[in-house]
């Protein structure tokens, strides 16, 4: 009974902190509200009009949604690189941010699960998924394997936080051997949800362009880049704008772990380049459309070449430690680095394993305006969701919200 009392306090003062704040946090939201409405709109449209309102085709079955389930499912799985030094090797750097990269995981798996249903044609069709009630083809189907992983892990990141923030809440020590377990399961987890969506497209044996063994390893390389890149600028904003207080060192430390593994990503890159292209079957098709075009289809060619672009300048930027070191420049690095890996994952990966198609045609995809929309709208919502969860998460650590006892 008495938990149940302090959770009412927790939910009504957290309540009170998210709808309070200064003008700059309420013109965030209210941009954040704006574009989901917009969103909403774009996909009412397209509940209505069904995929057709889509860019998508019979020849190129998924795009812009599935890019971006895919890209950040490596964002989630980025908390991963927070949660083994705080929890496993206590390391002090890491548990002022640890919390945060939580958050962030969470927002990031909500849109993930938001892109599917989006990419599905609307939540109505949910239900041929569910356990007991359609198909759900366990464990045959590696989609099922998916939904497993991402709930799971989404419940995971939910329960660990919220487990700390509580008893801090009450002003009380968490104790370990209620979290760390579960940060342990969490953190094969995070390798687990990865890899098995890597999986997904290894198992189609008619896409060759995505039937290669680096596949995996490369999607956590560019997740251990992406998502602590997006931490350290968002840890940087949060450092500018609010009373958290945040050492140099914790920026420094994340930032190598991206050094490091954009270096392995671009090495993974360079193999898979030299797999592809030293000799030339029909199976490099994909990827010879992908970089060069074939004929005057060359949709793609200024995407891919912009993001190898900006994840080279990004990765020797970060690899000097005095660029690394000044955090204009860190900061810029992990901006460039983001959007490369946004665009290698999405419109380099997804989009050309269709092209061409299994008799040879090929046939373009571009984003339709719905379809952009829709987009926003998810990208949005986790923004906006993440926004209310780190803000409470600040509050409950600087010690401003704090269970108040009745005398």
């Amino acid at each position: 009974m008495k938990r149940l009392i302090v959770f009412g306090n927790l939910v009504k003062d957290s309540l009170d902190t998210i709808t309070r704040g200064p003008i700059k946090y309420h013109v965030w939201m209210g941009v954040l509200t704006f574009i989901m409405l917009v969103g909403i709109y774009c996909y009412s449209i397209q509940f209505e009009e069904g995929l057709g309102a889509t860019g998508m085709t019979d020849r190129v079955s998924w795009g812009l949604y599935i890019s971006n389930f895919t890209f950040l499912v490596g964002v989630a799985a980025a908390a991963v690189v927070l949660v083994l030094p705080t929890y496993l090797f206590k390391d002090i750097d890491f548990k002022r941010a640890v919390l945060i990269g939580e958050g962030l995981a969470v927002a990031a798996l909500l849109m993930c699960l938001m892109f599917i249903v989006a990419d599905m044609g609307g939540p109505d069709v949910l239900w041929h998924v569910m356990p007991g009630i359609g198909v759900f083809n366990f464990p045959d189907s590696m989609l099922t394997w998916d939904i497993i992983a991402l709930n799971g892990y989404l419940i995971i990141n939910i329960s660990i936080p919220f487990y700390i923030l509580f008893r801090h809440y009450q002003d009380k020590i968490a104790n370990p051997k209620v979290y760390i377990p579960g940060a342990m399961i969490s953190m094969l987890w995070a390798v687990g949800i990865h890899l098995v969506t890597a999986f997904l497209y290894q198992g189609l044996q008619a896409r060759p362009f995505w039937n290669n063994a680096l596949l995996g390893p490369r999607f956590l390389a560019s997740a251990f880049a992406a998502g602590p890149a997006l931490i350290i600028l968002i840890l940087g904003i949060i450092r500018a704008y609010t009373p958290f207080s945040l050492e140099d060192t914790t920026f420094k430390k994340i930032s190598l772990v991206v050094t490091g593994a954009a270096i392995i990503n671009l090495i993974m890159l360079l193999s898979e380049l030299f797999k592809e292209f030293y000799l030339l079957t029909h199976h490099s098709e994909s990827a010879y459309y992908l970089f060069f075009g074939i004929g005057d289809k060359k949709a793609l060619l200024p995407w891919i070449w912009s993001a190898i672009s900006m994840n080279v300048l990004g990765t020797i930027l970060l690899t000097y430690r005095k660029t690394r070191n000044n955090f204009k420049t860190l900061f810029f690095a992990c901006s460039i680095l983001f959007i490369a890996i946004w665009i290698e994952k999405g419109f380099g990966l997804i989009i050309p394993g269709f092209i061409p198609g299994p008799y040879g045609k090929i046939a373009e995809y571009t984003p339709t305006g719905i379809e952009i929309g829709v987009t926003l709208g998810i990208w949005a919502m986790g923004a906006f969701i993440f926004t209310i969860l780190a803000r409470v998460t600040i509050n409950i650590e600087i010690g401003r919200l704090r269970y108040k006892k009745k005398e």
